[in-house]
């Protein structure tokens, strides 16, 4: 019987934050349109894309088995949010232009938000916090 690796239980927990993550944004009318979205020219991935209704939501999901003294969005540092913002920026550029040649992108209202899930604590644990950073 050949063993399956699974990765480090913290990929674990991480994944299934994510998974929490995106069904919490549907049940709160978010339409989620990607799902650890990246490109082959830059590090780094942004978890979900939604739309909350015309604002475009580029999300960061912070996961932790428990609660602890910091909150898991503190993990969200000022590298992780340049990190964020150079791929929320290839991600509206590959976006199809408007009619006249105006690029989607200069049309649309865009935001960050952070997810922090604690998996002790479910389903109360999953915590939305809405333009985590500019």
């Amino acid at each position: 019987m050949k063993t399956q690796y699974l990765g480090p239980a913290s990929a674990k927990s991480g994944d299934q934050g994510e998974l929490l993550a995106y069904f919490y944004l549907r049940e709160l009318g978010f339409t989620v349109v990607a799902r650890q979205w990246r490109t082959s020219r830059l590090r780094g991935e942004i978890d979900l894309i939604a739309w909350e209704g015309n604002t475009l939501c580029f999300v960061e999901v912070k996961t932790r088995t428990a609660r602890g003294l910091v909150g898991a969005e503190s993990a969200v540092d000022e590298q992780k949010e340049k990190m964020l913002k150079r791929v929320a920026a290839a991600y509206l550029r590959q976006l199809p232009m408007r009619p006249g040649g105006v690029p989607a992108a200069d049309t649309i209202c865009t935001r960050f938000d952070v997810i922090s899930v604690y998996l002790d604590s479910l389903p109360e644990g999953i915590e939305l916090i809405r333009n985590a950073f500019a």
